[in-house]
């Protein structure tokens, strides 16, 4: 956004409008991002490469009083499962290491080669004999899983993972 950050944004909102039910659409699902935007007054998280229909339920469910959360973004902010929780030491925070990487297989994997190789969905699909739109819900699912928000992110993730 010109001249002004979503957080700073939703925190004028939010002091103006106390009513308001703001939820953030952005591409970034880094732990403190999330952490500030919630910090500043947001009471949903979404990211932009969502389906549409997940962001129209999540504005839904938002102004019905729920806090719709992406699951990346959730994962950017929880503690693993069965990870100690985080800790405040001197007013640093203290955080568990990472889970590791997703391992990706399939349609999926063959799909994120392509991707890295830099082709388009439409020549993806005709490498895979598979339409389009099969591409798209498989890069979207792909992205997902990984955690990144765009083709470029995708195939620099593959490209430092192997594949």
């Amino acid at each position: 956004m010109p001249g002004i950050g979503g957080v700073e944004a939703t925190r004028r909102l939010v002091e103006e409008h106390p009513d308001a039910r703001v939820v953030v659409l952005t591409s970034v699902p880094d732990a403190a991002t999330v952490r500030e935007a919630l910090g500043a007054g947001a009471v949903g998280y979404l990211l932009k490469d969502a389906d549409p229909a997940s962001v129209v339920a999540g504005v839904r469910a938002a102004a019905a009083g729920d806090a719709p959360l992406d699951p990346r973004a959730a994962r950017a902010v929880l503690p693993a499962r069965g990870a100690p929780p985080a800790t405040v030491d001197r007013g640093q925070e203290v955080r568990p290491e990472p889970p590791p990487p997703v391992a990706v297989a399939g349609r999926e994997a063959d799909v994120l080669r392509l991707i890295a190789q830099g082709l388009a969905n439409k020549q993806i699909g005709q490498r895979l004999g598979i339409s389009e739109r099969t591409v798209k819900a498989h890069a979207g699912s792909l992205f997902r899983r990984i955690g990144v928000a765009d083709r470029t992110s995708a195939a620099l993730w593959a490209r430092d993972h192997g594949y």
